[in-house]
């Protein structure tokens, strides 16, 4: 004989089966799951059963209440297929599709990739520092005395507790000294910044790459050999280079680095582009009181420093006119580079 939950839920599946939407689909789950669902109904009166029949009941009843929820769901994924298969029906597969417009890297990236790959195949490492610098790290430990312009404050971005955005990337040459003894052989890629104003060739903010290279009997002849192969890969075959007598305060002696090629769009004309020189012994003098040792004897070691600017090589290189338009996020202008 069937028992009274087993017509139950022959029901409740044929009602499942035969809702035609998810509202009647959700009047059916009420009607046999909710609190007062007839299923649910059942669960109260087992307490009225006699003992020997609880078991039985009970078992039947979780099959019941399985069968029910199961059938439930098999009819809402339906409804859910449904649903995906008449949106995807609207779709027109022959119309032309959204062209998705791929990006390109900024030309000072550009320029960064290019010149440090350039330098790696001369054995130099990276290295990096802050932004934000103490005085002797960007002043000091380079040979520059407080008398001197740079330490202005018109000059330089000072912060209230004294510290200050570096003026160039040279402040990681000291911190690289610091942590390693010679010999060492490294650039610096990174942001520098000035109290300049802005206009089409200045900028408060700027791009550089410094390097240094300290090892025994290294000489300007070094120098010169390194800076003249990197501008001939940069600027190509037959670039001229040019080395000019200058000052800076932490190397002795210095020089400017100006070239000349053919490649560049404003016509052959020499173009200053770097800084450079021999490390001032003064220099290695700061680093050792530092360290607390005598790591960077200048009597033994000797080196090269010397400082790029990558927004102004990019605007040789690329006939840019105006340092502003790296910044701006021009796209006819970023489009150029693609």
């Amino acid at each position: 004989m069937t028992h009274p939950l087993e017509q139950l839920r022959d029901d409740a599946l044929r009602e499942i089966d035969s809702a035609p939407d998810k509202q009647a689909l959700e009047a059916a789950r009420v009607k046999y799951l909710g609190r007062s669902g007839s299923v649910s109904a059942w669960g109260e009166q087992m307490k009225t059963l006699a003992k020997e029949e609880k078991p039985v009941v009970g078992k039947l009843l979780n099959e019941v209440r399985a069968a029910v929820t199961a059938s439930l769901e098999s009819r809402a994924q339906q409804f859910r297929a449904q649903k995906e298969s008449g949106a995807l029906a609207k779709i027109d597969v022959f119309l032309p599709g959204t062209p998705h417009e791929l990006g390109t890297l900024h030309p000072l990236t550009q320029m960064w990739e290019r010149s440090i790959e350039i330098f790696r195949r001369m054995g130099f490492a990276l290295a990096d520092g802050p932004d934000i610098e103490d005085e002797w790290h960007c002043f000091d430990a380079l040979n520059t005395p407080p008398e001197h312009p740079a330490r202005n404050e018109q000059d330089t971005f000072y912060l209230r507790d004294g510290r200050l955005l570096r003026t160039h990337t040279s402040t990681v040459q000291i911190r690289t000294m610091q942590a390693a003894p010679p010999p060492i052989r490294v650039i610096a890629p990174g942001a520098a910044y000035r109290r300049d104003e802005l206009d089409a060739t200045h900028s408060p903010q700027f791009h550089q790459i410094e390097g240094l290279y300290v090892d025994e009997n290294v000489s300007i002849a070094d120098l010169k050999g390194a800076l003249e192969f990197f501008m001939c890969e940069l600027f190509g075959p037959g670039t001229g280079v040019q080395f000019r007598p200058h000052y800076f305060p932490f190397t002795e002696p210095s020089l400017e680095v100006y070239v000349k090629s053919k490649a560049l769009k404003g016509g052959e004309r020499w173009i200053e582009v770097a800084g450079s020189g021999v490390v001032h012994p003064a220099v290695f003098e700061e680093v050792n009181k530092a360290r607390g040792d005598d790591a960077y004897d200048s009597q033994k070691w000797s080196g090269y420093a010397f400082g790029l600017g990558m927004d102004r090589l990019a605007m040789i290189l690329f006939d840019i006119p105006d340092i502003r338009l790296f910044a701006q996020n021009d796209l006819r202008f970023l489009r150029q580079f693609a």
